[in-house]
């Protein structure tokens, strides 16, 4: 319940500031609180050490906004939207049915939204593409890290898990590295078709989904808490759902994306991902699962792997 209301307290503080209400320095208060939480509720749903951590978040936090540097207000906003991307992640229950599946998609991405709310409260002096990045491998480190102990280690990821990993890790890479090859060197008629179908997309649709998103993040995230459901092994799965909920901070930190279109570019991502995801699915049961609708509805009845609940700590 604490935790709740210093989040609350945050967003209405953040929520003023943009409606030019109340004191200038309002959003940096409201930025302070929600990334202090951030870091306090991962600690603690992590099995963490909160009574350290929270500390030294609110000390930097409240040094990034009061000595105004910007290599310290760039830094903390990383910090707070690597919070929100990993505790989106980490919020997550099991899912044994699909309807539950798009419910805690839906969790982690308003958590790390909250998070790159917060991450905007700081005013950083960033370029996007090195916030983005430096976002998603900090958030990605913490999450392996975490899901380090929870998958049991690298000696409980079993076959599927080492499965899991090169595919995500080397779909990873690959996208990545094309993404930034292509925008570097790729050549001008291939790049301006590509600009096309993207400005098409927002006139015509208004958004377009994010490639890495909804290709890589929501899907491994999706059947993560599927498989949680039935196997430990699925935290290894979830660990890439941070490249779901790591971009959302470019989003919101975009100065020239409407509100609008940030809706909408988030929306039709989930879409694409969720069918992504289901597909997924679908093939990992046809292939390990039960034969026959029957069989399939007993063992997801009988899918009930016992984790704490969201408000519980994992360890």
């Amino acid at each position: 319940m604490l935790h709740a209301l210093l989040v609350l307290a945050g967003i209405a503080a953040l929520g003023l500031a943009a409606a030019e209400m109340g004191p200038p320095w309002l959003d940096a208060v409201g930025a302070v609180l929600i990334g202090t939480t951030y870091i306090w509720i991962l600690a603690a749903r992590t099995g963490g050490r909160a009574a350290i951590f929270t500390p030294l978040a609110l000390g930097i936090s409240v040094a990034a906004v009061v000595v105004d540097n910007g290599v310290l207000r760039s830094g903390t906003a990383v910090m707070v939207s690597a919070a929100g991307a990993a505790l989106g992640v980490m919020a997550t229950v099991p899912a044994a049915r699909f309807l539950v599946v798009i419910r805690e998609m839906v969790v982690a991405l308003v958590i790390a939204t909250i998070g790159a709310v917060a991450a905007v409260g700081f005013e950083p002096h960033i370029t996007l593409n090195r916030f983005y990045y430096a976002t998603l491998v900090v958030a990605l480190g913490l999450v392996v890290a975490l899901v380090y102990r929870l998958g049991a280690g690298f000696h409980g990821i079993g076959t599927r898990g080492l499965l899991v990993i090169a595919v995500g890790g080397v779909g990873l890479v690959m996208a990545v590295a094309y993404g930034e090859l292509l925008r570097r060197y790729g050549t001008p008629g291939l790049v301006q078709s590509l600009v096309d179908a993207v400005h098409w997309m927002r006139v015509n649709l208004g958004g377009a989904p994010r490639p890495l998103q909804a290709l890589l993040g929501i899907p491994a995230l999706a059947w993560g808490v599927h498989q949680r459901a039935r196997r430990r092994q699925g935290w290894w799965a979830c660990a890439f759902g941070v490249v779901a909920t790591a971009p959302v901070a470019t989003l919101v930190l975009d100065p020239w994306l409407p509100i609008r279109e940030l809706l909408l570019t988030e929306l039709y991502t989930l879409l694409v991902g969720l069918v992504i995801g289901y597909v997924l699915i679908r093939l990992d049961l046809a292939f390990t699962g039960s034969r026959g609708r029957g069989a399939r509805r007993a063992e997801a009845a009988s899918a009930v792997r016992p984790e704490p609940r969201r408000t519980q700590a994992l360890l």
